[in-house]
């Protein structure tokens, strides 16, 4: 089992399958527009506009598990992204990443990629996997890593 295996809902409320960005390294990232760490959405930006053309995915999934700093619906969150940060790299539907609740594609990157002390929980917003581009998680970059900082990870998995 991969992220590939997986399905995901989009904004729109229609499935993406995660096998529809196979062939390239993906930077999962969960989200959240009212938060000290929401101007890492330009560094993601900066990320995607840099080696979108050579492969790179960077996929945000807002959640409002962490100081309910998404409060929003899918339009608000959308024209949030687009209007302060300028996104153009996918923002899917608002996901649980923690709890029983929990998106099974986080019940796995946390499986795969335990944080710090083995811990799996996903401990506040702007939590990074980076994936290649077989699905296999690589790592996991915690909030307070800048999206700058990974270039050179995703360097090699280009």
């Amino acid at each position: 089992m991969n992220v590939h295996d997986f399905t995901v809902r989009k904004a729109d409320g229609t499935d993406q399958k995660m096998s529809d960005f196979a062939g390239g390294p993906i930077l999962i990232v969960n989200t959240a527009s009212k938060c000290g760490f929401t101007p890492q959405y330009a560094g993601l930006e900066a990320l995607y506009r840099n080696y979108a053309e050579r492969g790179l995915n960077v996929l945000a999934f807002p959640c409002n598990q962490f100081g309910a700093q998404e409060p929003g619906d899918a339009g608000e969150i959308a024209n949030f992204c687009s209007l302060n940060y300028d996104v153009t790299f996918p923002v899917f539907a608002k996901v649980d990443v923690n709890g029983a609740g929990a998106e099974p594609l986080y019940d796995y990157l946390k499986r795969a990629k335990p944080g710090v002390l083995g811990l799996r929980s996903i401990k506040w917003n702007f939590t990074k996997f980076l994936v290649d581009k077989d699905g296999n998680v690589v790592s996991r970059h915690g909030p307070a890593d800048a999206p700058e900082s990974l270039g050179a990870d995703i360097e090699k998995l280009l």
